[in-house]
């Protein structure tokens, strides 16, 4: 079985272990019939399109920076930042391996039969975040009503924001993607409500709150995924209960899942969680990548995007009052 840690070990440039993996598991798909590695390569070859011709960011972020500008100039009282990045590699193929456990599992637990490789492709075709923006709003004190309360003020702005987002992001050459979700939230208008999923009415159980789309940049060819959150939502996701590494944690636990499903009944579900258990057991200051280095699994110097993904689009804006 091809895997992404056979390349990790060899001195070789982010670019050159996507080709290398891209093409053997190309190979490997055809000699072997194997649909979803076909697709995992196709994946492979998103995510070497962007790392590779990463012109388009220049434009893609210009028209975006559009929306800032214009939130600065509607509301001037406001702090708030623009980030964007790039799934770094490790972790888009953590994801990719990750759903194929996750899907499989939980539908073998309802149904107790595997689903139809149509229906796992079309999950794998909702990856669509190797290319995110967050949007972060604060209210400052000063800049509140007598009596208002912060949280609440900052929420009300945050649906403004994204009530305004949609229709201004379609006039700049992106495409609104429904979200596929029946979401209840009355302060997202009925047009746009269809397109987001609500994590603010709708909180995970670990307490994580942010408004999320997905567009279609029609210019770029390539699906992006926004954000927008408070500065209380944004702590809480990167510093509280809800931080990454505890995310990421929960979902190593989800995908090491296989106790209902005997080894070899299901063949795309024994590979991508094999895969996933030996990503896990990788040991970051033993790699040999160009550009990357580590003395452990948290002092890491990533200059290349292997772990931490690559920063594309900082914009600040501090309020004007």
């Amino acid at each position: 079985m091809v895997q992404l840690n056979d390349y990790l070990y060899s001195g070789y440039t982010v670019p050159q272990i996507l080709h290398k993996y891209m093409d053997d598991l190309h190979t490997s798909a055809i000699q072997n019939q194997n649909e979803i590695d076909q697709v995992h390569a196709n994946f492979l070859m998103q995510i070497t399109g962007v790392l590779e011709h990463t012109e388009f960011l220049t434009a893609q972020s210009e028209r975006i920076r559009e929306f800032y500008y214009l939130m600065a100039e509607e509301y001037p009282y406001l702090a708030f930042s623009f980030r964007g990045r790039i799934k770094s590699l490790i972790r888009a193929e953590g994801k990719f391996n990750g759903y194929i456990v996750e899907y499989v599992y939980d539908y073998y637990q309802k149904y107790d039969t595997f689903p139809p490789v149509s229906e796992l492709k079309q999950k794998l075709s909702l990856l669509r975040d190797l290319l995110a923006y967050r949007i972060v709003i604060s209210l400052p004190q000063s800049c509140l009503r007598e009596g208002e309360d912060k949280n609440q003020a900052e929420c009300r702005l945050l649906y403004e924001i994204a009530n305004q987002m949609v229709g201004f992001m379609e006039e700049h050459g992106f495409t609104a993607e429904l979200s596929g979700e029946a979401i209840q939230s009355s302060q997202l208008n009925d047009a746009v409500r269809p397109y987001f999923k609500d994590y603010i009415v709708n909180q995970t159980p670990f307490g994580y709150q942010s408004l999320h789309i997905t567009f279609y940049d029609t210019l770029a060819r390539c699906f992006i995924e926004m954000q927008l959150r408070t500065k209380e939502m944004d702590d809480y996701a990167e510093i509280g209960p809800a931080n990454h590494l505890g995310y990421e944690k929960r979902q190593e636990r989800a995908r090491l899942r296989r106790s209902a499903i005997p080894r070899g009944e299901y063949l795309y579900f024994d590979e991508a969680y094999d895969r996933g258990c030996t990503l896990q057991q990788i040991e970051l200051a033993k790699l040999d990548v160009n550009m990357f280095s580590a003395a452990d699994h948290y002092l890491i110097n990533d200059c290349c995007g292997l772990y931490r993904g690559r920063v594309v689009l900082p914009y600040i804006h501090l309020p004007r009052l």
